[in-house]
């Protein structure tokens, strides 16, 4: 699909990547949701996931800078094996991305969001898959095997709600919680960015051009979400994230089906 680089156009991902941002400021994830999922509603869902890649990855390592040295060489060793196989089948993901039609990738990103949203109606602050922490899903394997899948998805989507889910289930502090998931997708955004060049799936290089403009209000919407952090209360946190994700999925689902 063509993308028309008109002033409303650029104004409109700008507005998009700026709530994303404060979004993920907030609640140290949904860049990826909120902003790939508006930005489907008015372009071919492929050409959203690779305009928001950059802008991800500005968003997170803004984040990642919340921890310190020892933090991310602890983090780091500790989540080797789950970023190692969620770089892997983000790749994979990728290559599938350029061959899946507009219409039903609209409906799939719809009911996805959608079901992102249901499962928040058991009390928890993030999708839980049924994760409950604990020694096995500590191990490499279960770090491989949920890295693996999670990236697939997260390649083709820009959804890592998976990933968020893991490390949710880890028993971290929040704010620890914040840094190591900006950590994991950082590695994971930096090497999509130059996969989604060698794979040709920039549209063209002013579509590029704007993808890395728009880090600069995804860093001060990041900026802005971070501070309100601690003063919104985290039931607030999740309406406010909720919300706008179901009127989201539901616009997604209605323009797959050719609705609206």
């Amino acid at each position: 699909m063509v993308v028309a680089l008109t002033p409303a156009f650029v104004g409109v991902l700008f507005v998009i990547v700026i709530v994303s941002g404060m979004v993920n400021g907030l609640a140290g994830f949904g860049f990826a949701v909120v902003g790939t999922m508006a930005l489907a509603t008015v372009v071919d869902p492929a050409t959203a996931v690779v305009v928001m890649i950059i802008p991800m990855l500005a968003a997170n390592v803004t984040l990642v800078s919340e921890l310190s040295t020892d933090e991310l060489r602890s983090c780091g060793k500790r989540f080797g094996p789950l970023v190692v196989s969620a770089l892997l089948g983000t790749i994979i993901g990728m290559i599938v991305l350029d061959a899946l039609p507009g219409g039903p990738l609209r409906v799939g990103l719809g009911l996805i969001t959608l079901g992102f949203v249901a499962s928040q109606q058991q009390a928890v602050a993030i999708p839980s898959l049924g994760i409950e922490g604990g020694s096995t899903l500590g191990s490499a394997p279960a770090m491989i095997t949920i890295g693996g899948v999670s990236g697939l998805l997260f390649g083709a989507t820009n959804v890592g709600v998976q990933l968020v889910a893991y490390l949710r289930s880890q028993d971290l502090s929040h704010g620890l919680f914040v840094g190591v998931v900006a950590m994991v997708f950082v590695g994971i955004n930096a090497l999509r960015v130059g996969a989604a060049g060698l794979l040709g799936l920039y549209p063209s290089l002013t579509v590029l051009g704007l993808s890395v403009a728009a880090t600069v209000p995804a860093i001060g919407g990041v900026a802005v979400g971070s501070r309100l952090r601690n003063r919104v209360s985290s039931r607030l946190r999740r309406r406010l994230v909720f919300g706008l994700l179901t009127i989201i999925g539901i616009r997604l689902l209605l323009g797959g089906l050719g609705i609206a």
